[in-house]
């Protein structure tokens, strides 16, 4: 355990550097150092090549790709199936996942994590944990404790607030390694906790999550997208490496 938290430790240590980095590299792709360190990339710049639509076998037309950007292209006509969650093909159980996103103002989204996906769960929030995307200037859920940009969604509050607002990059880091789970934005640590145990089950318990019994029991799932909330969003340099 001590090495594992040494580890993590050492990672948050080198991200804000890393962060910086990385904007000075081309979009989409990774360093020699970063293959050398296990990353690899979930979005190859062209399409959309290892994700799908939650429930669905392929995305929906309102996500697509757009000058090197997953964009979220939704309007009054679109459908639900056209703009559901954007989940990965694979499943993960330990891993350093980032993602670089921005806004339209008022904008509204979040990263799940571990997702069980199952007709059980009509929805990926059901079963997995969120770190919020939400713009502090003006969106309602950005002016609410637990519900702001970079908190653990209707959980845990983010300690500090490093976004940025509509319309400018940041990066989301999380980092899950058995159960302890880190949240980064634009280089910073803003959160941490540990997941599965008496602690992590009270705090649901007294959640909204306490509907679905499955939300926050799984130790292994997909990296999801959110897609069913307003506005437009872009992403880019989103990879991921096993811990």
């Amino acid at each position: 355990m001590l090495a594992r938290l040494h580890t993590l430790l050492m990672t948050i240590s080198i991200s804000l550097l890393s962060f910086t980095a990385a904007n000075a590299q081309k979009p989409n792709t990774l360093t020699a150092q970063q293959k050398a360190e296990g990353w690899q990339l979930l979005f190859n710049g062209k399409d959309l090549h290892g994700w799908h639509s939650y429930l669905e076998k392929a995305p929906g037309s309102a996500w697509q790709v757009k000058d090197g950007m997953i964009f979220l292209n939704k309007n009054s006509k679109s459908v639900y199936k056209d703009f559901a969650d954007l989940v990965t093909n694979d499943e993960y159980e330990n891993f350093d996942f980032k993602i670089e996103w921005k806004m339209e103002p008022c904008a509204n989204s979040g990263i799940m994590f571990y997702v069980h996906e199952s007709p059980e769960f009509h929805n990926t929030y059901e079963s997995g944990p969120e770190m919020q995307i939400a713009d502090l200037a003006c969106n309602d859920d950005g002016r609410i404790l637990k519900c702001r940009a970079g908190d653990l969604y209707d959980l845990i509050p983010a300690d500090t607030e490093w976004v940025r607002n509509g319309g400018h990059w940041n990066q989301y880091e999380i980092i899950a390694d058995h159960g302890h789970i880190a949240f980064i934005q634009n280089g910073h640590k803003i959160l941490e906790t540990q997941m599965w145990d008496a602690h992590w089950k009270d705090m649901v318990a007294h959640s909204k999550f306490a509907q679905w019994p499955g939300f926050g029991t799984f130790q292994k799932g997909h990296i999801s997208i959110q897609g069913t909330e307003t506005g437009k969003l872009w992403y880019r340099n989103v990879m991921i490496r096993k811990l």
